[in-house]
Order: structure tokens, then C-alpha cells, then sequence
């Protein structure tokens, strides 16, 4: 999940990742190759870029994963039955949206059935826009094309604006208590 929240993925796109088109680089990241992807209409391939971070790391999760199953190659994720045994086939995309509302279930978030297979990419798209990504480096990032796509992922994280006024109220200085007085013309 961290993997698919990190790089905006799709569950389309985790159910295709495989071992063999993933490349770790010690302390910088990892590098991701899906042969096709929804936007790809030349069909030669996308290569992503995941961070590795300080925390929450998707390149240490995936790694760890990889390192646990004993898995050299194939789909990345993949079923476990009860009793342990890792299936051959990577996870269907529509496993995705079960598992991730079990993980938000128990993570004790509200109303986790209201997530989707396009949450991860949603949550994400949120989070950099209220942490202050400028929309091209967003849809570069993720892989978005069009501004319209782009924006139908994107929720406003102050449907109110309180923080932008009331940033912008702070640096009018403690003395100020009062909205300035604006004369408008007579009609």
C-alpha cells in the first residue's frame, strides 16, 4: 500500500508490477518498469521513480516483501492462503480495494468502505498539492497528461480556505484588529 500510495498507482498497475522490472538504488530509491500502463497508447513502457524515504518507506516495504517471500521473479504481489503458502499469480486488480479496506478497517480510519482502487492515487494527489507540489510536477510525477485528469483527483485540503486567510491575517501584524475600511463608489 505504501508502494501504491507513494507513486499514485493505480491497482491496475500494482496487480502488474513484477520482480524482474524492479531496481533498487541503496539509499535513493527504486526504479519501476510496467510494460504497458492506461496512458501509453505506443505501448513501449513506463518507467517510474519511487523515493526512499525516512519514513513510511515504499522502497524499504517493497524490498522487505521481496526479501520475505524468497521471490526472484513474477508478480510482485500476490494472495497468501491461510496457510502461508504465496500464490503464482499476482494479485487481481480487484483484490486491491478488500484489502485496502481491511487495512483501513483496522487502522480504525472512518467509513473504510468508501475507498476505491484509485484512493491510493487520489490520497496521494491530495497530499502533494496541500504540501505545496505545483500541478506540472504533479502530473509529471504521476503521469498525467491532461489537466482535466489531474484535477479529478485532486480534493481541496481547506474547502473552507481558513489557513490560506488566516496565514495571510497573520502577516497583517498584531496591531491590526480590523478588516480595512473600503469606500465604495455611490450608485
Amino acid at each position: 500500500m505504501l508502494l501504491g500510495f507513494w507513486r499514485g498507482f493505480r491497482s491496475d498497475e500494482l496487480s502488474r508490477l513484477r520482480i524482474e522490472h524492479v531496481a533498487v538504488e541503496a539509499g535513493r530509491g527504486m526504479t519501476l518498469y510496467l510494460p504497458r500502463t492506461k496512458g501509453d497508447r505506443a505501448q513501449q513502457g513506463t518507467t517510474f521513480k519511487a523515493p526512499a524515504l525516512s519514513r513510511l518507506c515504499p522502497v524499504t516495504a517493497c524490498e522487505a516483501w521481496i526479501a520475505a517471500s524468497g521471490l526472484t521473479e513474477g508478480p510482485v504481489f500476490r494472495s497468501i492462503d491461510r496457510w502461508g503458502n504465496i500464490s503464482d499469480e499476482g494479485l487481481h486488480a480487484g483484490s486491491f480495494v478488500p484489502l485496502l479496506r481491511a487495512l483501513f478497517h483496522a487502522a480504525g480510519l472512518a467509513a473504510p468502505d468508501s475507498y476505491s482502487s484509485h484512493s491510493l492515487r487520489r490520497g496521494f494527489a491530495t497530499w502533494a498539492n496541500s504540501n505545496g507540489w505545483d500541478l506540472k510536477m504533479l502530473m509529471q510525477y504521476v503521469g498525467w497528461k491532461d489537466v482535466r485528469s489531474a484535477m479529478r483527483y485532486i480534493d481541496a485540503a481547506d474547502p473552507f480556505a481558513q489557513h490560506r486567510i488566516e496565514s495571510a491575517l497573520a502577516t497583517l501584524g498584531a496591531d491590526v484588529q480590523e478588516l480595512p475600511v473600503i469606500a465604495l463608489p455611490a450608485a
